[in-house]
């Protein structure tokens, strides 16, 4: 399996629901064929450098994920006959890509560390402008 990246822009014209739906068929279908989501960033809603199908704006979503190759034809042909997706690019990442988006990310999910919390300490009393005069004129 491979890592890949792919960046979808949904129509700007979508309610809330609309736009959900939308992001989680393309999620179930990459789980569906044995892929791994690896991370996942909604971008909401941006200007588009220039107009596309007289549209100013779009829903931006980024997923990363490991699938066979194999998979991604199927993947774009998908995004092709939705209508509501606008623009999409999907990338297979190379080796420097993969560590960059792991310090950007942090590691897969199943390899993240669990970390402990340490309890926060309590935050001293300010001190009062009238308690350092009051100091400062008894070391006189």
């Amino acid at each position: 399996m491979r890592q890949y990246e792919t960046v979808f822009i949904l129509t700007p014209v979508l309610s809330d629901i609309q736009m959900k739906e939308a992001v989680t068929k393309f999620r179930d279908m990459i789980l569906a064929h044995e892929g791994e989501i690896v991370y996942e960033e909604d971008w909401g809603l941006k200007k588009l450098a220039y107009p596309i199908q007289k549209k100013t704006t779009g829903f931006y979503h980024l997923i990363g994920f490991k699938a066979n190759p194999e998979f991604i034809e199927k993947l774009e042909i998908q995004y092709r006959r939705d209508e509501r997706v606008i623009r999409y690019l999907t990338f297979a990442m190379d080796r420097h890509a993969i560590a960059y988006a792991e310090k950007k990310h942090g590691p897969a999910k199943e390899e993240a560390p669990v970390k402990e919390q340490k309890p926060v300490p309590k935050p001293k009393k300010p001190v009062l402008d009238d308690e350092i005069e009051i100091e400062i004129e008894e070391e006189d």
